[in-house]
């Protein structure tokens, strides 16, 4: 069952990966120079933390996927993430500015709790879902097993 599921589960430790760094960054972040910007430091986390996605699936996770340029590919690759740093940001963003759940509305232990729900659960797993269907769809797709096919089936 793991050998059939390699790529989701090597997908899902990159994850791990990543979402370690997002969330190191994002609190180091939110809790010294942008304190009052906590949605910038979710993009900056978020976009710090795709580079080093990129690097990890690209080397590791879909390394028997692809067959594109590489500059094609990574700019596939950074669109889809892109569209994912949004959707991990848009509950921190509906959670502090339209619930309000954020200090003097909330204390400030409720307000780090519904940011962590917020940004680091609802958003991971919104991004994660769309991420992991787009990687395999459209930035690695598996035209190498299709072109080898094609090869095959002329000779």
């Amino acid at each position: 069952m793991a050998l059939r599921h390699k790529e989701l589960i090597k997908f899902a430790i990159v994850g791990g990966t990543t979402f370690v760094i997002d969330a190191a960054i994002f609190y180091f972040l939110k809790l010294t120079v942008l304190e009052e910007k906590p949605v910038t430091a979710k993009i900056i986390s978020g976009v710090i933390a795709v580079i080093c996605s990129y690097i990890l699936n690209r080397e590791w996770t879909f390394q028997d996927r692809g067959g594109r340029e590489t500059h094609h590919e990574a700019m596939l690759f950074f669109g889809v993430s892109g569209v994912g740093v949004v959707l991990s940001f848009l509950p921190l963003w509906v959670s502090r500015y339209v619930l309000h759940l954020q200090v003097p509305d909330v204390s400030f232990t409720v307000e780090n709790i519904a940011d962590f729900v917020s940004a680091f659960i609802i958003g991971n797993i919104l991004q994660m879902i769309f991420r992991f269907w787009s990687m395999r769809r459209w930035v690695f797709p598996d035209e190498l097993e299709a072109e080898a096919s094609i090869n095959a089936a002329r000779d």
